[in-house]
């Protein structure tokens, strides 16, 4: 049977580095004999363009009947003065609520050949290696009200949650500590905000359920600081969804580029969505220099959540590291003594690491 997956290419460097991902799926479907159905759709700017809306309803039932969902980026500066509901960001909100997608997994791993790419000293983030979990269809982006008042002079955001909202992602964090380390760090602002407080009342009532995890509550600023002055600290980090956007963001840093973070967000019984953390970045569109590991990356975390095929998997992961253990590297990481190769070079580099790995 063929694995049906949708690509939602979007705006700006997407277009680039999720057919990069394409070429590699390839060469993994070419050598272990595995099949894969590919389907393109509009999201973002380019569906406002093509459809007047940034999340056409065909894209959401395509996504809906697929076995998973790569998304490139989205974003444009050219629909930054439109209404909220008519941004490029509004469609990767929907598709995430659409498919229900609660639970976003963002690896972050210090690749030893790329410690001199981040702004940190090596010394603090060498071994760094941890997971932020990110709750993702609840909190200030999807409360109401949100709006504007008093003729614009005010606005309100809401931040709302149910206890069934946070049990889930907390049970997803708890089950990810116990598949690696087996330490649980939940970032929250329970001396200020209730949702916060009930947050926590959770965490402590969940944690008598794995026994084997150690818990650790973090205030988000607090959290901030430890991750940049001492990272190998953290081994899962929970959080909810504002928090765990700034703070997965500011984890790139770790590895000396958004281009090298992959992410997965996923449904409780339904189709997982895999992206890049970078964003659409239209500075280098076009120019053919985009790092595509992070979509890469992404893929192999879709070969392994979606479908279980965890030795595909490691092929891909295996290959980015040895390529990148051979000096090679994209303009975003910045290396002074390897060879400079742009998007479609490194990623023949990592199709031809697979087919001779």
């Amino acid at each position: 049977m063929s694995n049906k997956i949708v690509l939602l290419p979007g705006d700006g460097i997407g277009n680039e580095v999720i057919y990069a991902a394409k070429d590699v799926l390839e060469a993994i479907s070419e050598k272990y004999n595995t099949e894969f159905e590919f389907s393109s759709y509009d999201i973002g700017g380019i569906a406002l363009e093509n459809h007047g809306v940034p999340l056409p309803d065909e894209t959401i039932q395509a996504c809906k009947n697929a076995d998973a969902v790569l998304l490139g980026a989205v974003g444009d500066p050219k629909w930054e003065n439109h209404p909220s509901d008519l941004r490029p960001e509004r469609g990767l909100l929907g598709i995430r609520k659409a498919l229900d997608l609660y639970a976003n997994l963002r690896p972050v791993k210090g690749f030893p050949k790329l410690l001199h790419a981040s702004p940190l000293k090596e010394e603090v983030i060498l071994g760094s290696d941890l997971l932020i979990v990110r709750e993702l269809t609840g909190g200030l982006y999807f409360g109401q009200p949100s709006e504007r008042r008093d003729n614009g002079n005010a606005v309100v955001d809401t931040l709302s949650y149910t206890k069934k909202e946070i049990e889930r992602i907390v049970d997803k964090a708890f089950q990810s500590a116990q598949l690696r380390n087996k330490h649980l760090t939940s970032v929250d602002k329970a001396n200020v905000l209730e949702s916060s407080k009930l947050w926590r009342e959770i965490v402590e009532e969940k944690k008598s359920e794995y026994p084997d995890v150690t818990v650790e509550h973090v205030l988000v600023d607090a959290a901030a600081m430890k991750l940049i002055t001492n990272p190998t600290q953290f081994d899962v980090i929970v959080t909810e969804n504002m928090f765990g956007d700034i703070l997965s963001d500011e984890a790139s840093v770790l590895t000396g580029s958004l281009g090298m973070l992959p992410s997965a967000s996923l449904a409780e019984n339904g189709v997982g969505l895999y992206e890049p953390a970078h964003g659409s970045a239209p500075d280098i569109a076009g120019k053919g220099i985009a790092n595509p590991i992070a979509m890469i990356l992404s893929a192999a975390m879709m070969l392994r959540f979606s479908f279980d095929k965890n030795e595909e998997a490691q092929a891909i992961e295996d290959a980015v590291e040895q390529v990148l253990n051979q000096d090679y590297h994209t303009a975003d990481l910045k290396s002074e003594n390897g060879t400079l190769v742009n998007t479609v070079e490194m990623t023949q580099l990592i199709v031809d690491a697979i087919k001779q790995g």
